[in-house]
């Protein structure tokens, strides 16, 4: 009699997570995540200013900006350490940027592409970093890029100001560094993929993308418990960071465009979004500008760079700054904001707000 081999043991497929729900009025759901439309137009492309000289009609200067943590922040470096190699309770810990003076920082990269999708989504501009399909991508809208050998230098809004491949852009960021010492623990829990595929808005009828996604601010962060959760290193809730931005060679309403982004258009209340655990109310920072240094022409320029301290005539604070900002994003609505995108935007960033962080599947 031939023994029948034994039987394989069955592998245990692990529970799928249920789909995202579509948006009701109000209510929590377990992608807080809003789609912003694309302009009916579609992006501009120019050549942009260049970098060999400073143009008189344009701006340069630096922009001095604080950022306060209004719910828990996590910039992951991608390395998970020993909690007691950090001084954490935890025996696993993923980390944040951390300097020998135990105080966190925010990678300037990391500033700048929180900033550029919200420039990207209230403009003409291409959709720079996206994880869609090139086919799923609208007509018009795919990533700009350089034609070295032609020397066709033609980008749209952003790209002027933030860069594309092989150009440097007219903007940069500084690592913001924290005004605390120390950090706080945070316990993430798992967070699923979005699920493009599983919500219906997601596309359009042809297949294409239909917008930009942006998560709401909620009003706090879920926090799972040590038992429950994955360890974060953190900045908690009112911690501070200080940074600059530096400009050169901008329009007046590409730098009251940013201005908007960075939330100071008093009818546009609108907060940074960044980091990792969105889905669950993390990384809301709000932005206030402090200072303004401009460099207009040439002694500007010499009297900055032929001392070791700056002189504060080209500075401006408290009200002559606020009426200098004001002006720029004035400019802004009239020549280069989308009103429409940047209302739905508004909707979704607008920052204090009343919305829970959803609970259950994540």
């Amino acid at each position: 009699m031939t023994k029948s081999p034994p039987s394989k043991p069955q592998r245990r497929t692990p529970p799928t997570p249920p789909p995202s729900r579509e948006f009701s009025e109000g209510t929590s759901i377990a992608k807080p995540y809003e789609l912003i439309s694309f302009p009916q137009e579609r992006p501009t492309k120019l050549r942009p200013a260049g970098h060999d000289k400073y143009d008189t009609n344009r701006l340069h200067g630096i922009l001095f900006l604080t950022l306060k943590v209004q719910t828990s922040l996590h910039v992951s470096t991608g390395v998970v350490v020993m909690g007691s190699d950090i001084g954490s309770r935890v025996s696993l810990i993923k980390t944040m940027v951390q300097g020998i003076d135990q105080k966190l920082s925010i990678q300037g990269s990391s500033l700048k592409g929180c900033i550029r999708s919200v420039y990207e989504a209230i403009t003409r501009s291409c959709l720079c970093k996206t994880k869609a399909d090139i086919n799923q991508i609208p007509d018009g809208y795919r990533e700009c890029k350089i034609n070295i050998k032609k020397q066709q230098v033609s980008l749209c809004h952003a790209c002027q100001i933030f860069g594309a491949m092989d150009w440097q852009g007219l903007i940069d960021f500084n690592d913001a560094q924290c005004e605390n010492v120390g950090f706080s623990t945070g316990f993430m829990p798992s967070l699923y993929r979005p699920r493009p595929d599983q919500r219906r808005a997601y596309f359009d009828e042809n297949g294409k993308v239909a917008g930009r996604k942006f998560y709401y601010h909620t009003v706090r962060a879920i926090d799972k418990g040590q038992n429950q959760g994955i360890a974060v290193q953190q900045a908690a809730r009112e911690y501070t960071f200080t940074t600059q931005l530096h400009f050169r060679n901008l329009k007046p309403e590409e730098l009251g465009t940013l201005l908007i982004v960075l939330g100071q258009d008093p009818k546009y209340p609108i907060a940074l979004k960044m980091g990792g655990g969105k889905p669950i109310g993390m990384g809301t920072m709000t932005v206030e500008v402090r200072a303004l240094e401009l460099l207009q022409n040439a002694k500007d320029w010499r009297d900055r760079y032929s001392a070791y301290t700056p002189a504060e005539s080209n500075r401006l604070t408290v009200a002559a700054l606020q009426q200098f900002v004001q002006k720029q994003i004035q400019a802004a609505h009239s020549q280069l904001i989308q009103a429409t995108q940047l209302q739905q935007l508004a909707e979704v960033l607008r920052y204090p707000t009343h919305r829970e962080p959803p609970e259950g599947m994540y």
